[in-house]
């Protein structure tokens, strides 16, 4: 069945492992990764800081609006769309708004901050400010 499916949630709460093997189980599923796009941009990448506005907002926007049209395009030709990002607060409905494919699921992950902090100490990968 094509659709997307956006999973959701702070750093370290188990998207991409979760829209990992969400994509597996379903018979065509493509998996977009938001940090992947983030990282395409080679030189100049400003990473969001919270709200600062800016160039690192612009570019969060950008990798918003690349992953939507990605996951549509997939959907488009009969895939469902699973994508992996951190979109949270007033982004998340625009998001939504982004997409232009129905159905569209929203799963957003919340484990406990203990959990959250198990989780970040035990990965080998960092978030944002690693280049």
């Amino acid at each position: 069945m094509p659709g997307v499916v956006l999973v959701t949630g702070v750093m370290a709460s188990g998207k991409s492992t979760v829209a990992q093997v969400l994509a597996e189980r379903l018979p065509r599923a493509a998996h977009v990764r938001g940090d992947l796009l983030r990282r395409t941009i080679v030189s100049g990448r400003q990473d969001y800081d919270g709200g600062a506005g800016g160039e690192g907002e612009s570019q969060l926007r950008l990798r918003y609006r690349l992953s939507a049209e990605t996951a549509d395009a997939y959907a488009e030709a009969g895939f469902t769309a699973v994508v992996q990002d951190v979109v949270l607060g007033e982004e998340l409905a625009a998001y939504v708004r982004l997409v232009r494919t129905r159905p569209l699921y929203v799963v957003v992950l919340a484990p406990s901050p203990e959990a959250v902090a198990a989780r970040e100490a035990g990965r080998g990968k960092t978030g944002y400010g690693a280049h």
